[in-house]
């Protein structure tokens, strides 16, 4: 064997892959520079470090479950001026995951509740935490189908488990009242041990027609409003807002003034 193939024996029993596929390019970049040994082997950790981060991500994402890719820098702020960007910033930097506080993004439909939750999600997985994105109707549904076979102790453990859950969407239809209780039961589980990040087009005060029991929307408010962001978010829908640039939809009529006599 020669010393070439001895050395990418050992770096693969040590799976330290990056160096193994970077072997070559690295000693001619350790040698073009004039780096010393100390120097070299900084270099070579540092891409096997980077290759190993990438990797995380990369799996992080795949196991959150987003919808689509969002960024914080593809947000439009000055579309919303509602909006305190130093506020988001800062539940970006993911201080509330490690404090196991709740996030709630509450707005009309359209207005970017889920751009900055997936946003957030994403800066999440980069930062170290884990991650689980889910619509609450399929949420619910996911939950109750486990109450029925059996398994809702794994299915609650399943949601609980991530640092971060992300329940998008709460409020566009109803809760069976059965399934309330079980989101109850979520939301009991990560209270003050895992994050919550909930999305809604409903204010909090609408809650108990949305669970369809007030006696339990106001028990799953109690533990989210705890320790919580509340981030109203006022505007028109970004989505409207192209049809109308394209022609598509008109503004709403001005009123008409009353006239005096």
């Amino acid at each position: 064997m020669s010393e070439h193939d001895h050395l990418i024996a050992m770096l693969n029993r040590l799976k330290l892959t990056a160096l193994r596929d970077q072997l070559d390019s690295l000693i001619d970049e350790a040698g073009r520079r004039e780096l010393t040994i100390r120097e070299s082997l900084a270099l070579f950790c540092e891409r096997e470090i980077a290759r190993r981060d990438q990797r995380r991500i990369d799996m992080g994402f795949g196991l959150a479950r987003f919808p689509f890719v969002r960024e914080l820098a593809g947000f439009d702020f000055a579309a919303q001026p509602s909006l305190d960007k130093a506020q988001i910033r800062e539940i970006a930097s993911g201080r509330f995951i490690a404090n196991g506080e709740a996030v709630l993004f509450l707005g009309p439909p359209g207005v970017g509740k889920t751009h900055l939750a997936v946003a957030i999600g994403r800066e999440a997985i980069v930062a170290g935490y884990s991650v689980l994105f889910s619509p609450a109707t399929t949420l619910v549904a996911q939950l109750a189908k486990a109450h029925a076979d059996g398994r809702l102790e794994e299915k609650l453990l399943q949601y609980t488990k991530p640092k971060l859950l992300i329940v998008d969407e709460l409020g566009y239809l109803p809760f069976e009242p059965d399934a309330a209780h079980l989101f109850f039961q979520l939301v009991s589980r990560r209270y003050e041990k895992g994050a919550m990040l909930v999305t809604s087009n409903r204010a909090v005060g609408e809650w108990g027609s949305v669970f369809g029991d007030p006696v339990v929307a106001t028990a799953i408010l109690d533990r989210l409003l705890h320790h919580s962001h509340v981030v109203t978010i006022r505007g028109d829908s970004y989505r409207l807002r192209e049809k109308r640039r394209s022609g598509l939809l008109q503004k709403p009529a001005a009123a008409p003034q009353p006239t005096t006599a």
